[in-house]
């Protein structure tokens, strides 16, 4: 699969999936021995299963996400992908803005992602 392909559906799935809290939607994007780190001083997770847990966790206690990708910037097997969201944490309306760095094989799975965010509290 060409790589701004895998990108592009990569974006939509966690776009929509996100919204719907639908961690095996996002969990089919990556690799079986995908590794994924969630910030610099992270330890990365290791395997499908590891990034599902993840995923999983980071979803806890958040609640009513508006969720939006940006068209990925796609250079070899590789794409960076913008995103925002819009939620309630924990009751508390945040914004968690980011970008996810994203190595795809050649069948379009993620074999490689890394993620940049920061949360602020929302005033709106």
């Amino acid at each position: 699969m060409e790589t701004r392909t895998a990108a592009q559906r990569f974006a939509d799935t966690w776009q929509r999936a996100w919204t719907n809290h639908d961690v095996a939607a996002i969990t089919a994007l990556y690799h079986d021995d995908a590794v994924h780190t969630s910030m610099p001083f992270r330890p990365p997770h290791h395997g499908k299963q590891a990034i599902a847990d993840y995923i999983a966790w980071s979803f806890t206690g958040e609640s009513e996400p508006t969720v939006t990708f940006a068209t990925p910037i796609v250079d070899g097997d590789q794409a960076a992908i913008e995103f925002r969201v819009h939620a309630l944490d924990n009751g508390r309306p945040t914004t968690l803005a980011g970008c996810v760095f994203a190595r795809f094989n050649t069948d379009g799975l993620a074999v490689e992602t890394r993620d940049y965010w920061h949360t602020a509290d929302s005033h709106s």
